[in-house]
């Protein structure tokens, strides 16, 4: 499909900068995947210059195939999990300096609790390593297995993020191999085994959503007890992907901002460029103001 043409506010930031290619020399010293460079994120280059990545665990090849990301997707007999690989984040992560650490995957349908072991020894092995960290995981749906919930719960990230991505009507285009009541059934079951840990969710806009849709959306997403949310432009990777249907202008993604505020969401990053981990330490300490005295927001804006 033919890309449709990038308005004026959507120019990327530069990819540049002498602290850009610190963490690039850090991520590869340690062998690590990022979902910033991974999935074409578009604030790429403002993560690395501000000392920030978000880690891709369990390899860069995804079982499932969604139309809309950029990471190679239908993977099969895939390599298991390495089990260095959550030394290894901590160490990165601690090299890099950072007090706040987000961490995701790709989709591994192959693995029995479809990766969320390996999710909990990444988040432990971060606790162990650097002293006071706090760490947001961005997860799977797991098919829903609550099991698997109940082991990423017991190594107690700071925020549970399941992104719902878009609307119900889409769902079944754009995602095929997941499910939007399974997703709204994930964060309600993790709020109720770990009802003091914040859930978090986003949407992607742009992909044919009407604006009842979206609202629908937000109401489904507060109704199982997410207070933390992105609204995020979508932008097609490549020509093999699901067309934009168009952009959205600033001005909108702010309208959204307010509604969502209104509806109660306690923390909302919406923009154009927000992504799932934009801003996703200061999003946290509007939720936990008593928590900026804990880590210090200057020196990591994580957004990726």
């Amino acid at each position: 499909m033919k890309y449709k043409k990038k308005p004026s506010w959507l120019r990327m930031p530069g990819r540049g900068s002498t602290e850009a290619a610190r963490i690039r020399r850090i991520l590869g010293k340690y062998s690590l995947q990022t979902v910033c460079r991974q999935a074409g994120c578009p604030n790429l280059g403002r993560c690395f210059q501000s000392g920030t990545a978000t880690f891709l665990i369990m390899g860069k090849i995804c079982t499932r195939n969604c139309f809309y990301c950029a990471i190679e997707g239908g993977g099969t007999n895939l390599p298991p999990p390495d089990p260095e690989e959550p030394a290894r984040v901590a160490s990165a992560a601690k090299e890099m300096d950072l007090e706040f650490v987000v961490v995701t995957s790709v989709t591994r349908d192959d693995l029995p609790d479809g990766g969320a072991s390996h999710f909990a020894l990444t988040v432990e092995a971060l606790k162990k390593a650097i002293d006071g960290v706090m760490v947001e995981v961005l997860t799977p749906d797991f098919r829903g297995n609550p099991a698997s919930l109940e082991i990423v719960v017991s190594s107690g990230p700071h925020v549970f993020n399941h992104n719902l991505e878009t609307v119900e009507r889409l769902f079944g285009d754009i995602r095929p191999d997941a499910n939007y009541r399974r997703s709204l059934a994930v964060l309600e079951l993790y709020g109720k085994l770990s009802p003091r840990t914040p859930l978090k969710s986003g949407l992607m806009l742009g992909l044919g959503e009407t604006k009842e849709e979206v609202s629908k959306a937000l109401y489904d997403l507060r109704s199982v007890g997410v207070t933390m949310l992105t609204l995020g432009q979508y932008l097609q990777p490549s020509t093999k992907h699901r067309a934009v249907t168009r952009y959205l202008h600033p001005s909108e993604f702010d309208e959204w901002r307010e509604m969502a505020l209104g509806m109660g969401f306690e923390a909302v990053s919406s923009g154009p460029l927000v992504r799932s981990s934009f801003h996703a330490m200061e999003d946290y300490s509007t939720v936990f103001p008593d928590k900026n005295d804990d880590i210090a927001i200057s020196k990591n804006g994580n957004g990726e």
